[in-house]
């Protein structure tokens, strides 16, 4: 049996199809545990850490940081048994070391992709013996490998020997697009950070000399382009006019991938604004009672550790709302309702990889420091990227808090498999009408999107009134609801 073991990227539930290399917690070399986590990797839903199937020594990482690997792709290899000695060469094939080193004429006559371009054989990226490409300690090869086959029609050149540059003259500036080759036709060798330095100062690197290993282009190469372009360019710039000319283009534009979270969210909304008929409903409440009623409690004694805030009291009103109107929390079957005796409470959270929403488990069993608790400890693991797939899986209703932003409402779209979700809105000091004068008084506005296959407009009426009726005054809700 081969010592070397083969770790795919496995299935983490809820329907992972692909999941994204966020970081590597072991590199090649390194001996490893039973279950210690070896990579992070990101779902649809969270960031995870996923451990190891065997102990052993890491003989190979397949996949870079960043990379985005289908379930069931290997993405690391594991010497189970590095006390044996070493890896026989029919298991892994024949040492480096027995390999023919390449000469400089073979490495020339490698074609490489113009946006990856050609680097230093040996360097990262770059042909290494025996055909294989050099890779830095925890990244792969690309995946974009056939791109690095020659051309039909080209023909191999010989790799220039290194010439030395004056270090008084400045290498030229290209005046036509590159193309990934040299002027001799060979490819350009660079490494990739120099190939982005050159790029971003505009130099052509096809127009250069390399001063490095078998002529290979250098970070001073291309500052000394660039030094000499900005020279030449200086006299000129003196009659340039005063009014810049409009530009636009695909130059000017970003490209950002969807996916991860971003690419779920995508997917959820839009099937759930396409299959649930959604209806809104705003309710305007004075809270300035409930406002008060949270500066009492933050200043008792056991309740000065605790984070209290306005949601909490939305979130403890929904929750009694709730019991009052159970058919709000239910589920469209199809053919049936399914009403649940559970909340699964579900508090939107921005993160920097995009809204999620995790839930709070069976939250209305919770008393209200419980429920404070619960809170702080689900944004505070959202914040971090810690949430895991099963704190943002069985939502049964959503709180979302667009008041956080300064914005006063909003029309939320349902979470797929729910019947309601509450937009909190900013709580602002403005005139109300107050015992029958004109006052400053503590005001917020509410959206409750539902389902109306489910909910109708009595019972979502209802419902956000028992919500406003509590933040008006929750202690005289407490007492005739409880």
């Amino acid at each position: 049996m081969s010592r070397i073991k083969e770790f795919n990227l496995p299935d983490l539930g809820e329907g992972l199809t692909e999941g994204e290399i966020l970081a590597w917690l072991v590199k090649v070399g390194d001996v490893i545990e039973l279950n210690q986590p070896i990579v992070e990797v990101e779902t649809a839903k969270a960031a995870v850490e996923i451990p190891a199937k065997w102990a052993g020594q890491v003989q190979s990482i397949f996949h870079p940081e960043g990379s985005t690997v289908e379930v069931g792709t290997p993405i690391i290899a594991i010497d189970t048994d590095p006390g044996a000695g070493p890896i026989e060469a029919s298991t892994t094939g024949a040492p480096d070391a027995a390999l023919p080193t390449p000469s400089a004429a073979s490495l020339a006559a490698v074609q490489v992709a113009p946006a990856e371009g050609a680097v230093e054989p040996g360097l990262i990226g770059g042909p290494a013996p025996g055909g294989r490409t050099a890779v830095l300690v925890g990244y792969g090869p690309r995946t974009t490998a056939a791109k690095r086959r020659p051309r039909r029609g080209d023909t191999p050149v010989p790799a220039q020997a290194a010439q030395p540059v004056a270090p008084t003259q400045p290498a030229p500036v290209a005046t036509a697009p590159s193309n990934g080759h040299g002027p001799a036709g060979g490819p350009v060798l660079a490494k990739p950070p120099v190939r982005k330095l050159a790029k971003d100062l505009g130099v052509d690197l096809s127009a250069l000399t390399g001063s490095g290993p078998l002529g290979s282009i250098t970070r001073e190469d291309v500052q000394r382009a660039a030094s000499g372009a900005t020279a030449a360019a200086e006299p000129l710039a003196v009659s340039a006019p005063a009014t810049a000319v409009a530009s636009f283009g695909a130059d000017r534009e970003q490209r950002i991938p969807v996916k991860g979270v971003r690419k779920l969210t995508a997917e959820n909304m839009s099937r759930s604004a396409f299959t649930a008929p959604h209806v809104t409903e705003f309710l305007t409440v004075d809270v300035t009672r409930a406002m008060k009623a949270l500066d009492r409690l933050r200043n008792r004694r056991e309740w000065r550790d605790v984070r209290v805030s306005p949601l909490l009291l939305v979130a403890k009103a929904v929750l009694l709302a709730v019991k009052r109107h159970p058919m709000v929390n239910s589920t469209w079957a199809g053919d049936e309702i399914v009403v649940k005796d559970y909340v699964n409470l579900g508090i939107a959270a921005a993160t920097e990889r995009g809204l999620i929403v995790p839930n709070i488990k069976d939250a209305g069993r919770l008393s209200l420091r419980e429920l404070a608790d619960a809170m702080t400890g689900l944004v505070q693991t959202a914040k971090a990227g810690k949430t895991s797939p099963a704190d943002m899986s069985g939502g049964t209703l959503t709180i979302t808090n667009v008041g956080v932003f300064g914005v006063d409402t909003g029309t939320p779209i349902l979470p797929p498999g729910e019947s309601a979700i509450l937009a909190f809105g900013a709580v602002r000091e403005m005139p109300w009408v107050h015992k029958g004068k004109v006052r400053p008084r503590q005001v917020t506005t509410l959206g409750l999107s539902f389902d109306h296959r489910i909910i109708d407009g009595e019972l979502g009426s209802k419902f956000l009134r028992d919500i406003g009726e509590f933040l008006a005054d929750p202690e005289a809700a407490l007492l005739a609801w409880t």
